[in-house]
């Protein structure tokens, strides 16, 4: 391995490490600066993995710095590289302490950079599946508060959908409660919403990527099968599953047929699906942003919060924060 040393002037004035990515080099810095970019030979039970758009060299030494009471961090190595940024992955210990997560989430913030630690990855070698929320995880909106915009009940429709996805509410009581107030409202006001959905930034790459590997893609979601199962269409899904408006001579009835999908719904279709389709339970990952999300999350390998609460950051695997969605491909071994 090919070994050199640099100021720290000139580590400092670097400002990317994409261009550091592929080369087999062992970098030693000066004084307090020392670090190494390397390989490394055996995979640890827990990875530190920090993607960001534009992470760079004093970036990655300010982390790991802030990280120091909580994780011993050795060698960085090189991970995924996509269009949107580049990941650093590590092998790290554990040290004892009660604020894990809390300094974790502060650093993350305080550098804009995703970070997660991990004790166990799917792996884009093998087939695998995901399932993910469709309201602002893989579409940019909550459909029933574009819904009730339209039909002149924005504000009091948002107010209960912040609540659900806050786990402040019952979700199967706030959605009755949220399509009550639709009643009356003409049915074409759902063309409207779903003809100006914006899908999330990063999901195409990200669905491309996982297809090109034989991944299985499905939604499970809270919303309505008017906006799931054209998403499923249009993304190229294997399956959907949401929940049913109830509509009469082209109105809403302010009713919901059938059962609600709510949080054990969405946890039961990952592994009706695993099963279905044959995918190691390994090899599972759920996306979502929502607290009715987080039994889906759980049940999976790899529960990933996409641009989440709080408390759902708390309690997933990983945690989404800055980047777009195909950022969750930093989290695979490739």
């Amino acid at each position: 391995m090919l070994s050199t040393k640099l100021s720290k002037e000139e580590w400092l004035s670097s400002k990317y490490l994409t261009n550091l990515h592929h080369k087999n080099v062992n970098f030693t810095l000066p004084g307090e600066l020392q670090f190494e970019l390397a390989e490394t030979s055996e995979a640890s039970s827990q990875q530190l993995v920090l993607f960001s758009e534009s992470l760079n060299l004093e970036k990655l030494f300010q982390v790991q710095t802030a990280l120091a009471d909580v994780l011993s961090i050795q060698v960085f190595q090189p991970g995924y590289e996509g269009s949107n940024g580049c990941a650093f992955e590590a092998e790290v210990e554990v040290k004892p302490s009660s604020d894990l997560a809390a300094v974790i989430e502060s650093t993350a913030v305080s550098f804009q950079v995703d970070i997660s630690l991990l004790k166990q990855r799917p792996t884009l070698a093998k087939p695998g599946l995901l399932v993910m929320d469709m309201d602002s995880t893989v579409i940019g909106i909550e459909c029933i508060d574009e819904i009730a915009k339209l039909a002149g009940v924005g504000t009091q429709v948002s107010e209960v959908t912040e609540l659900a996805m806050q786990g402040k509410l019952d979700f199967a009581q706030s959605l009755n409660s949220r399509v009550a107030c639709l009643k009356g409202a003409d049915e074409l006001i759902l063309k409207q919403v779903r003809d100006a959905i914006p899908i999330n930034p990063g999901i195409s790459r990200l669905l491309a990527k996982l297809k090109k590997a034989n991944w299985k893609l499905a939604i499970a979601s809270g919303g309505f099968t008017f906006f799931a199962d054209y998403l499923a269409e249009r993304l190229g899904l294997d399956y959907a599953i949401s929940n049913q408006l109830e509509i009469v001579e082209g109105k809403l009835t302010g009713k919901v047929l059938g059962d609600i999908i709510g949080a054990q719904s969405k946890a039961d279709t990952l592994n009706l699906l695993a099963e279905r389709y044959q995918i190691d339970a390994s090899q599972t990952i759920a996306l979502g942003d929502g607290a009715n999300d987080l039994v889906m999350m759980k049940q999976a390998a790899l529960g990933v919060a996409y641009h989440a609460k709080p408390v759902v950051r708390q309690q997933a695997d990983a945690a989404l924060r800055f980047c777009a969605a195909d950022g969750l491909l930093a989290l695979l071994k490739s």
